[in-house]
């Protein structure tokens, strides 16, 4: 199972990124300049980071 329960997944990155690259802080630095509580949370099972905001009905 992948799910973040109570968020809503944004963008999926591979946890093997080159050294020095923060593609997912990166995304959710751009998704909260722009209102949205992004957040990075990591999926063990599937060895990703995921950039997720809490659902609609957590509000």
């Amino acid at each position: 199972m992948t799910a973040v329960t109570g968020a809503k997944v944004l963008e999926r990155f591979p946890a093997g990124a080159p050294r020095g690259s923060w593609p997912a802080e990166e995304c959710a630095a751009r998704h909260r300049a722009e209102g949205e509580p992004a957040t990075v949370v990591m999926d063990l099972e599937s060895d990703a980071f995921l950039v997720v905001v809490p659902s609609p009905q957590d509000d």
